[in-house]
């Protein structure tokens, strides 16, 4: 686990924080998000009908893979002296791979960049969620944090 220190975050830009463990992404996981977020499209929930499909499965949904980053983050880095930590966004989001049902995906995270006034620091990481046994990524994104 990386230690990030609010007065010394800057010395981390380019370093990498790390790889977290894989997450196996089930059907009962992708429906949960189905009904959380209103998006029940077929090549996530329906199984009989996405086997026919050019995946020959269901799918995750890209934004709860995404959602990922704030659990798998934690595997990654210890913050120190900082009180508050907000998501503040994200930046060049690509969903590059389709992340089958039953499949596995974890979290690798580079210190990009670090911007710093009187009182906070906005930090951007670039997170890469890699698809076991895929060459390309399921997901690459800026992810922007401000810590108080």
């Amino acid at each position: 686990m990386k230690e990030l220190h609010f007065d010394t975050i800057e010395n981390n830009v380019g370093e990498s924080l790390g790889v977290s463990t894989w997450q196996t992404i089930t059907q009962d996981m992708i429906n949960q998000f189905a009904n959380l977020t209103g998006d029940d499209q077929w090549i996530h929930v329906d199984v009989e009908k996405a086997k026919l499909s050019p995946f020959g499965s269901t799918i995750a949904h890209g934004f709860m893979i995404l959602s990922f980053a704030p659990k798998l983050v934690t595997e990654l880095i210890e913050l120190k002296g900082i009180r508050l930590g907000l998501n503040y966004g994200f930046e060049k989001v690509r969903f590059i791979s389709p992340v089958p049902v039953n499949s596995e995906v974890r979290m690798s995270a580079t210190l990009a960049k670090v911007e710093r006034d009187e009182t906070k620091v906005k930090a951007t990481m670039t997170i890469t969620f890699e698809l076991k046994g895929s060459e390309k990524p399921a997901i690459v994104a800026e992810w922007l944090n401000v810590f108080m």
